[in-house]
């Protein structure tokens, strides 16, 4: 690599860290170009990347960010997993590296704060953000269907009432 692909490749680094939502870090030595492969398609049916990264460069895109502590983590061949959502890159990458004793997550940071292994696997047990959606939805939805039945409880009271009402004056 010349020094202008470094550049770009540096630049490319800090626009990636920037809009990812979450990044993730693992150890890929000792998989086939299959598995890669296969974790890559995975990665991209939930909307997130994956790209090995030269450490050294890497260290430098993150030179002067918050995460910056992250780059303790670069050592070895090293690949990193992003997305623009802060779940589904730890979500593939966590349960991949179960399947697969060659992809190793070591860490890596979302925003401001740094994970360890322990905390991208935390990471990946919250629910993505339609599953989220699809929680407050539903509340919604039962609030709303509470609220129409106690709106309509006291007319159908009244209405039970005058039935009984009517009923005694026919009688």
């Amino acid at each position: 690599m010349d020094r202008t692909q470094k550049e770009e490749a540096v630049k490319n680094l800090k626009e990636i860290f920037d809009g990812a939502g979450s990044v993730v870090m693992a150890e890929y030595s000792g998989m086939t170009v299959a598995e890669m492969e296969d974790l890559r398609a995975k990665l991209r049916e939930q909307g997130a990347n994956i790209r090995v990264v030269k450490n050294r460069l890497a260290k430098i895109a993150m030179k002067g960010q918050p995460f910056e502590a992250s780059g303790d983590m670069l050592t070895g061949p090293v690949a990193i997993a992003w997305a623009e959502d802060m779940i589904s890159a730890p979500k593939v990458a966590v349960e991949f590296a179960k399947d697969n004793n060659a992809f190793n997550v070591i860490g890596g940071f979302m925003g401001e704060e740094v994970f360890n292994t322990d905390g991208i696997v935390t990471l990946s047990k919250l629910p993505s953000r339609e599953e989220l959606i699809g929680m407050a939805a539903a509340r919604l939805i039962g609030q709303a269907s509470e609220v129409a039945q106690r709106l309509m409880s006291p007319g159908s009271a009244l209405a039970g009432a005058i039935s009984v009402i009517e009923e005694k004056a026919a009688a």
